[in-house]
């Protein structure tokens, strides 16, 4: 009997690439979801399958547990673990396989593109032209503004590189400083999170979703930040607490929320940044690109396929 597989990422079922032949010619039996899963509908399809090849669907210790002993390995497209109970995984000696370095210039482009889209009021003056009208609205330069960066790792180092390109002066906060990186591009070191956000212009989250990092972005925060200060978010939706921001945008002491990821998603008519004036949103499209998602495709499949044939060729991200 063939190795029965969840696969749940739409951009991997829906971007041509060498992945889909790759993984047919394993000759397992894929099932396809139009994933992110709940936990609700993982808790349906629990129990049925060999492996999971999953996006940002949700993993729980309730999932899990109904999962095994027949699950073998979770392979996740992408890096970005926080649905996953990688810690109930490790104890269960259950695998999670992960894919770093795929998508890291293809965000960091998407950061540039809401960056540029807010401070040219592109969006506004493109509609306006689309609508019949000639609305002429004047923007702001990038040229000699400060950028923070919250977490300089793959992605915050590619968002450095091309902000000093626009000679941006680049400020940034991580743990694990990338010392020769830092001085190669001039990037200057803050150890505290007040000290960067009221420094710069523009602040920019590139860290991961953890307990010590949910609500980074609060009310107490915002209110060291420059007025008229602008947010971007590619990383997690969970890293600003919402209502501050929404409240922040209202007041003015934010100049503009622009963001690739949603506490809901999609999310609701009535969710309150969908018709913001302040707010610039776009689908969780960050990493989806032609080029970016056969990478993560291919290599969350070549994590799958090696480790069902023991081979060694695996990221894998818990160890035990």
């Amino acid at each position: 009997m063939s190795l029965r597989i969840l696969l749940t990422t739409t951009s991997y079922q829906d971007t041509p690439g060498d992945h889909h032949a790759l993984l047919a010619a394993q000759g397992f039996d894929v099932h396809c979801e139009r994933g992110p899963l709940p936990e609700s509908r993982m808790l349906e399809l629990a129990g049925e399958f060999d492996a999971f090849l999953c996006g940002d669907d949700e993993i729980t210790k309730a999932v899990l547990d109904k999962s095994l002993p027949r699950l073998r390995v979770i392979s996740k497209y992408g890096i970005g673990l926080d649905k996953i109970d990688v810690a109930e995984c490790t104890a269960r000696k259950l695998p999670v396989l992960f894919t770093p370095g795929v998508n890291h210039t293809t965000v960091a482009e998407h950061v540039f593109c809401l960056m540029l889209a807010h401070v040219r009021n592109l969006v506004d003056s493109a509609n306006s032209v689309r609508a019949g009208g000639w609305k002429r609205i004047t923007g702001h330069e990038l040229w000699q503004k400060k950028i923070g960066l919250i977490g300089l790792g793959r992605i915050g180092q590619e968002v450095a590189k091309r902000a000093r390109a626009f000679d941006m002066e680049v400020h940034a906060l991580d743990i694990y400083w990338p010392e020769a990186f830092a001085t190669q591009h001039g990037i200057t070191r803050h150890t505290e999170f007040e000290s960067l956000l009221a420094a710069v212009d523009v602040v920019s989250l590139h860290t991961n979703l953890s307990d010590e990092t949910r609500g980074l972005i609060k009310a107490q925060r915002i209110a060291v930040m420059k007025p008229g200060a602008l947010l971007i978010n590619t990383a997690r939706s969970e890293l600003v607490h919402l209502p501050d921001v929404i409240a922040a945008l209202d007041s003015g002491a934010l100049g503009g929320y622009a963001t690739d990821v949603l506490d809901e998603e999609p999310p609701p008519a009535n969710h309150p940044l969908l018709k913001h004036p302040k707010a610039l949103i776009t689908p969780h499209i960050g990493s989806r690109t032609y080029e970016s998602v056969p990478r993560q495709a291919m290599r969350s499949t070549l994590n799958l396929v090696n480790y069902l044939a023991g081979k060694p060729d695996v990221i894998q991200a818990n160890k035990f």
